[in-house]
């Protein structure tokens, strides 16, 4: 049994990010097949565009963020869910000035950030 709080939040290092975020783990390593995170993206903070090598389902939780792949772009805000296929380029984040939370739910992939 897991219980997530913002408590748990820690400031992430992770290269792909750019700004603020904080994030957590609520299923990592210990499962095969899945991961899930909570990820919160602080006063605009966004990732890098990348690509993971298995699909990935977003779950807005909380506040205004943004979606985007090379062929479209979507405003999303909390009950929001995004479906991204594997190997998609794509980044996401909050937008600009405001916080977003989403849940990641993504198979256990290979990670790249994709060239500019």
């Amino acid at each position: 049994m897991i219980h997530v709080t913002k408590a748990g939040r820690e400031r992430s290092a992770n290269p792909i990010f750019v700004g603020e975020v904080d994030y957590q783990t609520a299923v990592g390593e210990e499962s095969r097949d899945l991961r899930l995170s909570e990820v919160h993206f602080i006063r605009g903070a966004v990732n890098k565009p990348h690509v993971h090598t298995t699909d990935q389902i977003l779950v807005i939780t909380e506040g205004e963020g943004l979606v985007a792949t090379d062929a479209e772009r979507h405003e999303v805000s909390a009950g929001d869910v995004a479906f991204i296929p594997a190997n998609t380029k794509h980044w996401h984040g909050a937008r600009p000035g405001k916080d977003m939370t989403h849940w990641s739910i993504l198979g256990n992939a290979k990670t790249t950030i994709a060239p500019e």
